[in-house]
């Protein structure tokens, strides 16, 4: 079987497998999407648990909208094409919720805002978690700083424009997650994203999930503030399947039930070897790539091979993530070490080392080779060098790929 493997923004890996081997290739489902500016407008002219948007904005002072970064597949854009049709856009702010990440690139800012960004650059504000003036609000219950960006916290309406999705440690992404870790202080983000350690932290888990319950009592912090979400579920191709506007809670779980429909992927039987794929933009690096190996397990033998495939644009994406996974050969003592001080990016190397208690991590990358053998993860300059050398090592081994591994969570039928 010749399988097309994706690599980069537009690259492709060929790779044959044997059919005697081929389980199959699985992505998010297909569903049936209409056209984008229809399925946004009517969306956000039927709002659920709220007035319409015109009623929502009137009287509005301070208008700010929260957007997703680059590192996101969320079609800003496209809501931006809708909403110019029922207001000035030029008459809110608008808060790019960037949580720890860097600043976007100019590239990523036309891909955010498309043919608005002339128009509305003046009107940008990147969060800079570590720089950005926050408010504090409060402490979680779990202890955590409730500290976030004041341009939110001092808006007098507030749109939150975000897309949803199976996230690995906060259960999903969307809703909550744009403010906290969106636009939230770097030692909120960092005081958050320790709660990731908890094996409760996992895709697909709200109820009992600690990163969660944080997520919503940083909302608590700015409870009564006006707010209005358009929150989008897309399909494999990143086209828009469903958008839920209006009550940020209700839009969110209305989104989630979509998500599932989208993300939760029947699979016939666990493999030996996973090829997970981590798709352009979200192979940006290898801190953002891990969510790929993260979903890839659920559909992983005991004692297998899991294989990321991302062209790591720019790099590792977090030197203290990858010095953690590299103090010791042996993944149960980076585990130890880990419990010893948290710090941000922990959390990440935890997920990848608890994989490698149980499993071999391989990668397709245009990394270091030598920087990942030090970090545990075998590399190989291609998908059909680690096929070939899976196969090698287990003539019988049966291979599945994920082409969309950092969204697809496979479900054992």
């Amino acid at each position: 079987m010749k399988v097309d493997v994706k690599y980069g923004k537009d690259g492709v890996q060929e790779t044959e497998i044997p059919d005697s081997a081929y389980i199959g290739t699985f992505y998010p489902k297909d569903v049936e999407c209409g056209d984008p500016d229809k399925v946004i407008g009517d969306s956000i002219d039927n709002p659920l648990g709220i007035g319409s948007m015109a009623e929502f904005l009137e009287g509005g002072e301070d208008i700010v909208f929260i957007v997703n970064d680059g590192t996101r597949p969320t079609p800003t854009a496209k809501v931006l094409d809708a909403l110019s049709k029922r207001m000035d856009l030029r008459s809110a702010r608008y808060l790019i919720a960037t949580g720890a990440h860097r600043d976007m690139t100019p590239e990523e800012y036309d891909m955010v805002f498309g043919s608005h960004y002339e128009e509305l650059k003046d009107r940008i504000i990147c969060h800079d978690a570590k720089k950005s003036e926050c408010v504090n609000l409060g402490t979680s219950k779990n202890g955590t700083p409730m500290e976030v960006n004041k341009v939110a916290v001092d808006a007098d309406r507030l749109v939150i424009i975000t897309s949803v999705e199976p996230h690995y440690f906060a259960g999903y992404t969307g809703g909550r997650k744009s403010f906290l870790p969106g636009v939230a202080s770097y030692r909120t983000i960092e005081a958050n994203h320790k709660l990731a350690m908890s094996k409760a932290a996992q895709s697909l888990a709200l109820e009992g999930n600690p990163v969660h319950e944080d997520m919503m009592d940083a909302l608590e912090g700015v409870k009564g503030k006006r707010i209005f979400s358009i929150q989008m579920v897309l399909d494999r191709h990143q086209n828009i399947y469903k958008v839920a506007s209006g009550d940020l809670h209700e839009a969110f779980h209305k989104a989630i039930g979509w998500a599932n429909e989208v993300f939760s992927v029947p699979i016939p039987e666990k493999a030996d070897v996973v090829i997970s794929v981590a798709p352009y933009p979200m192979d940006v690096d290898l801190y953002q790539s891990q969510k790929a190996l993260d979903n890839g397990k659920w559909a992983l033998k005991d004692g297998g091979k899991i294989v990321m495939v991302s062209k790591c644009r720019e790099g590792t994406g977090s030197d203290t993530f990858l010095k953690q996974l590299s103090t010791s050969s042996d993944p149960h003592q980076v585990l130890e070490n880990l419990k010893a001080e948290y710090k941000l990016g922990y959390h990440k190397a935890a997920k990848m080392a608890e994989i490698a208690t149980w499993a071999s991590i391989w990668a397709v990358t245009d990394l270091d080779p030598e920087l990942l053998r030090g970090a545990n993860i075998t590399p190989f300059p291609t998908v059909q060098a680690a096929v070939d050398e899976a196969l090698r090592e287990n003539p019988s081994a049966r291979i599945m790929v994920l082409m969309d591994g950092s969204v697809t969570i496979p479900r054992l039928e």
